[in-house]
């Protein structure tokens, strides 16, 4: 055997090597629980790996208009269907399809809502091909762990027991209005979508239709974040995949958004009484679809009753 085949040899084992010993580790180092003791990151939007197997109706997937403007209690309240916001703050399309992909292990929801905002976020190559690799070896991600590790954490069983009773939506009843103004001006101009952008959107709706689920793409009311330009965009994409798009800052005399009492910062995102408004269009449409059961008297669903009593003293301040 020459020195050539020799080095070619003793790479391939040391990559070989190196991967076992990644594979081994990540499977260490990943949290064992859902909960923020256990060290998982993003535990709201990760609380629906808490929730009963095939429980929940829909998903809502995006950055943090999700989370500000969707409260899945009400929509529980009012109409018994289960959802869950799996929205984070800057949130990458390569981390909204991860998110659903998670989601999928254990749930099998009939629609998965794609707010829009997270489509015209900036994506690197090198932070997408890094989150690709925490996919596949999470201890890139978790490896500051190693401070907090226990001996449970050696035999690799994950048991997810924590879940959000808000369903990741996150309260915010402050009030910091702005002017109301029509930002929606018509215009013949397209906000361009990036080729990598097209290729995670291209992922989810791949994903989508593997698991036989509406994709539906939706735009948040937003002064700061929304154009007519990138409704164009958005609308653009949805006909060239056929897929339903609703953009809700073009609903102004439907949901009568009050710029001056419904956002908790000048425009960008909404507060309570926007997302009331918002939730309350969601659940009509979801009632008018007609593919949901109300699950309300059902005693497999009796812990959201009881989540909803602890949601309803939050929104209430008592």
């Amino acid at each position: 055997m020459n020195k050539k085949t020799k080095d070619i040899i003793g790479c391939i084992s040391f990559m070989v090597g190196l991967l076992i010993l990644f594979t081994v580790l990540s499977v260490i180092f990943v949290p064992k629980d859902n909960s923020r003791a256990a060290g998982m990151e993003a535990v709201q939007a990760n609380g629906i790996l808490g929730e009963k197997e095939n429980t929940i109706d829909y998903i809502i997937l995006g950055d943090s208009e999700t989370h500000s403007s969707f409260t899945p209690m009400q929509i529980w309240k009012d109409y018994g269907y289960t959802g869950y916001v799996c929205g984070t703050n800057a949130q990458h399309l390569y981390e909204s399809e991860k998110f659903l992909r998670q989601a999928l292990k254990h749930q099998s929801p009939k629609y998965v809502i794609l707010e829009t905002n997270a489509i015209y976020r900036y994506s690197s190559i090198e932070n997408a091909i890094m989150a690709k690799a925490e996919n596949y070896f999470p201890l890139f991600r978790y490896h500051d762990r190693w401070k907090n590790l226990k001996f449970s954490d050696l035999g690799g069983s994950v048991q997810y027991t924590y879940t959000n009773y808000s369903k990741g939506y996150r309260f915010e009843d402050r009030i910091d209005g702005v002017e109301n103004k029509e930002y929606m001006k018509p215009t013949e101009r397209t906000k361009h979508i990036t080729k990598i952008n097209r290729h995670y959107v291209n992922n989810i709706i791949n994903l989508c239709k593997e698991n036989h689920i509406e994709l539906i793409l939706v735009s948040t009311p937003s002064i700061s974040n929304w154009t007519y330009a990138k409704h164009n965009g958005i609308q653009k994409l949805a006909d060239q995949n056929g897929l339903t798009y609703i953009d809700i800052n073009l609903m102004q005399d439907q949901l009568e958004i009050d710029w001056e009492t419904d956002t908790r910062d000048k425009g960008d995102h909404l507060n309570y009484s926007g997302a009331v408004k918002v939730t309350d269009w969601l659940g009509t449409y979801f009632k008018q679809c007609g593919e949901f059961t109300d699950h309300r008297q059902d005693a497999a669903y009796q812990s959201w009753n009881k989540d909803l009593k602890r949601y309803e003293k939050k929104v209430s301040g008592k």
